[in-house]
């Protein structure tokens, strides 16, 4: 049912040569999202950068945020330089209520108040769980459960003090109706923000405050590539989307064209749902990495080789206001 939801408003067509998500496969009219202001945590990069185009496309003010300075501020730049508008980047931790209270402040102060949020900054890799560190287990709680709930509950007390309607979109994976082995820290987490926003859609519906959530299945980027699939076949799995009812991984422009659906006019009454976009991987194989059981010590020992690489190229780019 998930999966027909998703399809329903898709268009499914092959990709142009590289990630970015190929604007001329967007299904809206341009415009449609004109006089909206959405922020997406982690906008920068990965998913969050394609969205962030999505919506320019769509004639939205767009504000990225996230901690490495240089990429928020290369993606602005990059994405107004291709369709013109307005893309704002901000420096922000989200793990720190004080720093997002912060931002949103100048956000609603310099700009305006927001229309929507995108939940969108995360962090994963594999592991065995006996193997985790308690730190380990805090570096993806702290983005995906604690950083989530902090710029959720900052936005939307905005909106019900300020008698706005709102709009709310978190970026989850289909292991929240599974369990996520060998990722348990995000499998946590992300079923928690599945329970908040299904609970906030009830709760602040009163307010016009709605919460909505997406499943991708596999959509390729760099960052995730390497810490969820460090080894080369994982990796050409991944990409090629091998195993995978369709045959193939998600295109950029799918993901985004259900994005827009859920953030723009016109759907305000669908709130409280989780729609997976998997290509039904979900349905046939659980959609998880219960493989990685056949893992040997030694191929564990590689990935964590290969995750601690990925970790120090991120940390050289990273800067904190």
């Amino acid at each position: 049912m998930r999966a027909r939801v998703a399809r329903r408003f898709l268009l499914l067509s092959k990709n142009t040569k590289g990630s970015d998500v190929d604007i001329s496969k967007l299904m809206y009219r341009d415009g449609l999202m004109s006089g909206q202001r959405i922020l997406i945590t982690g906008g920068g990069s990965g998913l969050g950068k394609e969205m962030s185009e999505g919506f320019l496309k769509m004639g939205a003010e767009v504000h990225i945020c996230g901690r490495r300075r240089q990429i928020c501020e290369d993606t602005a730049n990059e994405l107004v330089r291709q369709h013109g508008g307005t893309v704002v980047p901000h420096v922000c931790d989200i793990r720190d209520p004080d720093v997002i209270d912060q931002m949103v402040e100048r956000i609603w102060g310099d700009y305006g108040p927001l229309s929507g949020l995108v939940n969108n900054a995360a962090g994963n890799f594999i592991s065995r769980t006996e193997d985790l560190s308690i730190r380990g287990f805090d570096a993806i709680s702290n983005i995906v459960f604690r950083g989530t709930f902090y710029m959720t509950h900052n936005v939307g007390k905005r909106w019900i003090n300020d008698g706005e309607p709102g709009n709310v979109l978190s970026i989850l994976a289909t292991w929240v109706w599974n369990g996520g082995p060998f990722v348990v820290p995000s499998a946590m987490s992300k079923a928690a923000v599945n329970a908040m926003s299904q609970s906030l859609a009830v709760e602040w519906g009163r307010y016009g405050v709605r919460h909505n959530a997406i499943a991708p299945g596999p959509f390729p980027t760099e960052g995730m590539s390497n810490r969820l699939a460090p080894d080369k076949e994982g990796q050409k799995l991944m990409s090629t989307g091998r195993g995978n009812p369709m045959g193939r991984a998600g295109e950029m422009h799918e993901l985004v064209n259900l994005a827009i659906f859920l953030m723009a006019p016109g759907a305000e009454y669908v709130n409280g749902q989780t729609i997976a976009i998997d290509g039904a991987l979900f349905n046939a194989t659980g959609g998880n990495f219960s493989d990685l059981s056949a893992w040997t010590d030694d191929q564990w020992a590689q990935a964590r080789q290969s995750i601690e690489r990925q970790n120090q190229k991120d940390k050289a780019d990273q800067t904190t206001e």
